[in-house]
């Protein structure tokens, strides 16, 4: 039986461990998200294959039978689009699921104590969850295109890494302004919206090498790094991804988690006045 003390400067002390001590509630609340968002669903978790695969047919239509865009890269479009999207879904839904986790969970905020990181921490599962329906099925599907995946496969999970704390900081810093200002819940979806466009996500980053620009779209766009990477995990001899481009990914990742969770733990306690 654990027992909690309510004191003057404990949270600021002991945060960390106590966020080791509820680790049980991370996995609760984990459930608890993946339970509600495919309750009472007709088909459940194959939504996650459903999204993507929709999402593939209507860009391919899009792009190669009514504007008959030229594609700058050997690999098809459909390939191309589908290992983008899978990757760029895990990063929208997790950033949009960490923004509203404190605003979500306001009754356990208000009435209980924990460490409230717990609650974005555990936002990430249902994004997890639907990545690694889509990636099961993605494999056979590369597979019966002529493209097995090599063993570049074994770094996907260092892809995953740098998207999910680059979902999460982003995430943790507009869950904090979010419950002050709500304006940031409908600021979300914009940022998600145009990031699927500014990003690699239909078209691959080869198509973007002969504008003068790119060397600065590489610097400003971090997440450009990773989704290539992905697809060079997955797509044999897949040459547009470029390692330097990890640079500006993995500085991104470093400054915008530590400022998150400085700006987190700054406002953390704020929270139930806002609530």
């Amino acid at each position: 039986m654990q027992e909690t003390v309510i004191e003057s400067g404990r949270s600021e002390k002991y945060y960390w461990q106590d966020l080791w001590r509820f680790r049980e509630l991370l996995y609760i609340l984990a459930i608890r998200d993946i339970t509600v968002k495919y309750k009472q669903t007709f088909v459940g978790v194959a939504w996650a294959i459903f999204r993507p695969v929709l999402t593939v047919l209507v860009f391919v239509f899009a792009f190669d039978k009514v504007a008959k865009i030229e594609s700058h890269s050997t690999i098809p479009l459909q390939i191309i689009i589908f290992t983008g999207v899978i990757f760029w879904n895990f990063f929208a839904m997790s950033f949009q699921q960490v923004s509203n986790s404190i605003t979500g969970n306001a009754n356990l905020v208000s009435k209980v104590y924990f460490p409230r990181l717990l609650m974005p921490l555990s936002a990430v599962a249902v994004p997890l969850l639907d990545f690694i329906v889509g990636f099961v099925v993605m494999i056979p599907f590369l597979i019966y295109k002529g493209y097995t995946p090599t063993l570049n496969i074994l770094f996907v999970p260092v892809f995953l890494f740098l998207a999910f704390f680059a979902s999460f900081s982003l995430g943790v810093i507009f869950a904090s302004l979010n419950v002050q200002f709500r304006d940031f819940q409908q600021i979300v979806p914009l940022v998600v919206q145009y990031g699927f466009f500014v990003c690699p996500v239909a078209y691959p980053i080869s198509s973007l090498k002969d504008f003068s620009w790119y060397p600065i779209y590489q610097w400003l766009n971090p997440l450009a790094g990773i989704i290539e990477g992905f697809r060079w995990c997955l797509i044999p001899n897949y040459t547009d991804f470029e390692w330097n481009s990890f640079i500006p990914t993995i500085i991104f990742v470093t400054i915008t988690t530590t400022l998150a969770i400085i700006f987190f733990r700054k406002k953390e306690n704020s929270f139930v006045d806002y609530i």
